[in-house]
């Protein structure tokens, strides 16, 4: 097997795939909360469906709230337990370097769509900028993700209050909640579709979805797709190693040793 870097930890291969069950989930009860027929792009056959399945509409709203929950539950405790691997998380997410990661996001695009010889014709340069631990499209899907995570438990929070503690004054925050909810939680599903697509689906992306079982890449993804974390992990640069990755190897000074797979 091709010598492998480690990039994510056990803590991060878990709350990724939990957050995708609860994702899934949600969005499904979601669906089936919405019985009007104008709204619910699956129309009014599918709530009925649904609330057959769990017995009665109530009992889906209660299905609903309680893996919502646990989801807030399970983030607050990923936060305790791996504030390190979350702050590196947000740091990377959130750094943005407007002539490297936005030339990348524009170039991908058009590769993608039109291929290289467009971008050859427009006269630009089809070689790709250089990307750091994730890429701009990694980035903007983990951006739009944490907005609207925030958005979506807040709102729902609201909403679930709404039912306990919040009188009739109090109808317009919760009419504000439930349209804000549903926005952000279109906007994370269609943002999922594209993470989905370029994560499993796209060839030359798949050691980076395998990574997620895994929590290794092979040394010659990292060095195509994302140069300037591997320059840091295997080249004379200082290191900023994701959390959990290996220890520095002394013969080699500031690098780390790359993991040999198998």
């Amino acid at each position: 097997m091709a010598p492998q870097l480690q990039r994510h930890n056990g803590f991060d291969i878990f709350i990724h795939w939990f957050n995708a069950a609860c994702w899934l989930f949600l969005a499904a009860t979601g669906l089936g909360l919405i019985d009007n027929p104008a709204l619910n792009p699956l129309g009014n056959g599918y709530p009925r469906v649904l609330r057959a399945l769990f017995g009665s509409g109530g009992n889906l709203l209660l299905a609903h709230e309680i893996v919502g929950g646990l989801w807030i539950a399970a983030f607050l405790l990923y936060l305790v337990f791996n504030l390190r691997g979350a702050l590196f998380f947000l740091r990377e997410v959130f750094s943005v370097s407007p002539a490297r990661d936005m030339t990348w996001m524009l170039k991908k695009q058009i590769q993608m769509t039109m291929g290289e010889k467009m971008l050859l014709r427009l006269g630009l340069d089809p070689h790709l900028p250089p990307q750091g631990f994730y890429n701009m499209g990694q980035k903007a899907f983990a951006q739009a993700a944490i907005v609207g995570s925030l958005v979506i438990a807040l709102s729902g929070m609201v909403m679930v209050l709404s039912q306990l503690t919040l009188d009739s004054d109090r109808t317009i925050l919760v009419a504000w909640a439930i349209m804000l909810h549903y926005l952000a939680a279109g906007v994370v599903f269609a943002g999922l579709l594209v993470h989905v697509y370029m994560a499993a689906i796209a060839r030359e992306e798949r050691p980076a979805f395998i990574s997620m079982f895994t929590g290794t890449v092979p040394e010659d993804y990292a060095r195509h797709h994302h140069l300037l974390w591997y320059e840091q992990v295997c080249g004379g640069a200082a290191p900023t190693p994701p959390p959990g990755a290996l220890p520095l190897d002394p013969s080699r000074g500031a690098a780390p040793a790359p993991r040999k797979g198998g």
